[in-house]
């Protein structure tokens, strides 16, 4: 049975008439029409994946990598059954003005989708591409990606409706400003992302690859990923935070990227004194802190200088209180000081200072304040507990006691 006493019999069953033939004619164009386009597809796309692929290979170039990647050639090869059944419909469907429109109009609409998709195809190797130069690592590439195709997609949709509805563009678009107010609404989130993403990136606040801390959403990590909407954070302990993108700049949050980029990293902590172990030096007790070798000289110029004060200004010395002095504590900072400077792990080049802070009810506030050369989270607190571990353990050696909270046990 031919292919034409087939289609024959089914259009009679519907009880076409007469027109059964016109029909059969019909149905047997749009039939070969599909098996061409089927064809002109798969022979167009073999063709462009392959000389995509050849290229790929023999270029220095990543980019191309990324579009075979991406399945551009693919999306493009099927433009071309598309316009040669766009060009063919009119032809073979001109006795159906009906049918022609609605072929017509569906093609249309398929063909902007499908061009949507080759974009978006190359801006997604565009993106993979530039993710692996060092100098846009960085950047919030998708962010810019996004905004692009969310404008592409608006004027999408605003040619979808002006070819289903034949309307112009121009007062459809008229009209959409009208409605402006509820629009605003309904993409509330999308627009305040939107100009977030670009306050971020004009301002450098921040980068892929940056250790941020938000303690409002709970965030302590490395950005992983920054789009329109959300900036995910992988935070230390392996869970991840998404913030949204507009919280950057309406929120306070902490950016570690100078801390990184510096020449150290800030060790800020301190140690409490207990303010009854604070006590004069006498005389017969500089020889045993003499022992000490990283504060003997300074011990002797110390000591040369008050006792010049002293004899100079006649002091009585029968009291130890008067004139100036010696203490424990004093020679306590200046041995951490001294301590410091000789650390290997420390930056000598940077802030190093050893104070007081605001006595308190729990004693002396004794701050360390300095930068380690290794900025490594791991090596750094390797370096801070080395440093504190021996000014802990070094205290008793000046007479002095660490304060400590006294619970009073009761034996049952």
């Amino acid at each position: 049975m031919t292919i034409f006493n087939w289609t024959y019999k089914i259009l009679k069953s519907f009880n076409i008439g007469e027109n059964t033939a016109i029909y059969s004619n019909l149905f047997i164009n749009i039939v070969i029409l599909i098996i061409l386009a089927y064809l002109l597809d798969y022979i167009f796309k073999k063709i462009l994946i392959i000389i995509l692929a050849i290229v790929a290979t023999r270029t220095k170039s990543t980019f191309d990598d990324f579009l075979v990647a991406n399945k551009t050639a693919k999306y493009i090869a099927h433009l071309v059954p598309l316009i040669f059944i766009y060009k063919t419909v009119p032809i073979i469907l001109k006795d159906f003005s009906y049918w022609e429109d609605f072929f017509e109009k569906s093609v249309k609409i398929y063909i902007i989708i499908l061009s949507l998709w080759i974009i978006r195809s190359v801006f997604n190797a565009l993106k993979d591409y530039l993710k692996h130069k060092p100098r846009y690592s960085d950047k919030p590439i998708d962010s810019y990606i996004q905004v692009i195709m969310i404008m592409l997609w608006i004027f999408g949709v605003i040619s979808f409706i002006s070819i289903i509805f034949s309307v112009n563009k121009t007062t459809f678009v008229t009209a959409l400003g009208s409605i402006s107010a509820i629009i605003i609404l309904v993409f509330r989130d999308t627009i305040l992302g939107f100009v977030a993403s670009i306050s971020v990136s004009v301002n450098d606040m921040v980068r892929i690859g940056d250790w941020i801390t938000m303690d409002k959403f709970g965030a302590d990590g490395d950005v992983i990923e920054i789009n329109l909407a959300t900036v995910k954070v992988r935070n230390f302990d392996n869970t991840t935070t998404t913030i949204p993108t507009y919280s950057l700049i309406s929120d306070s949050f902490k950016n570690w990227r100078g801390m990184q980029n510096s020449d150290g990293r800030r060790i800020k902590r301190f140690v409490l004194i207990k303010a009854k172990s604070v006590h004069f030096i006498k005389t017969e007790e500089l020889d045993y802190y003499k022992k000490i070798q990283k504060i003997y000289s300074y011990i002797n110029h110390r000591q040369n200088d008050i006792e010049k004060y002293n004899a100079n200004n006649s002091i009585d010395k029968s009291l130890i209180v008067n004139g100036r002095n010696l203490t424990n504590l004093g020679l306590f900072r200046k041995y951490i000081e001294e301590y410091i400077k000789n650390h290997s792990g420390i930056n000598k080049d940077m802030m190093l200072m050893v104070r007081h802070l605001q006595p308190t009810e729990k004693g002396i506030p004794i701050e360390i304040y300095c930068f380690s050369k290794d900025k490594t989270w791991e090596n750094y607190e390797h370096i801070m507990a080395d440093i504190f571990d021996h000014i802990i353990a070094s205290v008793s050696f000046f007479n002095l006691e660490l304060y400590e909270l006294e619970n009073n046990f009761i034996d049952c």
